[in-house]
Order: structure tokens, then C-alpha cells, then sequence
């Protein structure tokens, strides 16, 4: 087991004061590397994971380009994308300028994310789902002036 002071906590977390509930994001590390997340939630660290850390909600498969000719059916499946939930060591995230305004944090509770996956499979399958009607309504609907939405729903290009 670590040892942790408090000292060390907040030294830790002063530099990541910018990484707010909302804020896009790019992964940088593990299975989901150069896919973009929301922020739901960021903590400075606990007993499982002694390290700050994020909750984030982001797009594992993002959706296929729509135009006005397609037909009602057409759209809906090519709309559809692939969420994800996961927590994340804020090292391992890259912000960007972005903030949107998507209430993620109604659907996604750290509560829910339990270490134990026989108690966390059919929480997270039911938080998944709510995710993916939440984005899809969301990327449907239009985006207004807010640039951060048409940024997460876009495919990464480097």
C-alpha cells in the first residue's frame, strides 16, 4: 500500500485546475489513445487509485457524415456512435480548447463504477446505453455556437 500526504495531493492537483467537468479531451494512453472524452468529474486521488484522476464519457467509434439527400433510416444508422466511461490518470489526458455543454454528469456516476466487475457489468451496460441515446440526440440535434460539439463529434485527424 502507498502512504500519501496531503501536501502531495494538492501540490499535485494546482496544475490541473484547468480540467473542469465538461472540458474535451484527447486520450493519450491505453485502449482508447487518440479518441476524444468529456470530463465528468476529477478527483485528487483515493485508496484504489492514489493519483488525480478523471472520470470521462467520450466516443470510441464516432458517427458517419450526414447530408441532407439521405433518407430518415439512412441517417439514424449512420449517426449512430460508440461511447465509452472510464477513469483516466489526468497525466494521461491531453486538454484542448473546448467545453461543451452536454449533461453527462446526470447519466455517469462514479458510484456506478465499481472495481468489482460482477457488480459493475450490468451498471456500466445500462450507463453505456444512456450514453449512446444522449449523443446521438445530441449529434442530430443542432450545434448552435457552441464549436466544442461539432469538435467531439468529429473523427481525430493527424
Amino acid at each position: 500500500k502507498l502512504q500519501i500526504s496531503e501536501r502531495h495531493l494538492e501540490i499535485e492537483m494546482v496544475n490541473y485546475k484547468f480540467l473542469t467537468p465538461g472540458k474535451i479531451v484527447i486520450l493519450l494512453q491505453g485502449r482508447f489513445a487518440g479518441k476524444k472524452a468529456i470530463i465528468v468529474s476529477t478527483s485528487n486521488g483515493s485508496r484504489e487509485r492514489p493519483f488525480g484522476h478523471a472520470l470521462v464519457a467520450g466516443i470510441e467509434r464516432t458517427p458517419l457524415k450526414v447530408t441532407k439527400g439521405m433518407s430518415e433510416k439512412k441517417v439514424l444508422k449512420r449517426s449512430k456512435c460508440k461511447p465509452f466511461v472510464k477513469f483516466v490518470n489526468l497525466r494521461h489526458v491531453m486538454p484542448t480548447r473546448y467545453q461543451v455543454d452536454i449533461d453527462v454528469k446526470s447519466i455517469v456516476k462514479a458510484a456506478d463504477m465499481k472495481p468489482d466487475p460482477d457488480l459493475a457489468f450490468p451498471a456500466r451496460k445500462a450507463m453505456k446505453k444512456a450514453l449512446k441515446e444522449l449523443f446521438n440526440k445530441r449529434y442530430l440535434a443542432k450545434p448552435g455556437s457552441n464549436a466544442g460539439i461539432s469538435f467531439f463529434y468529429q473523427k481525430l485527424r493527424f
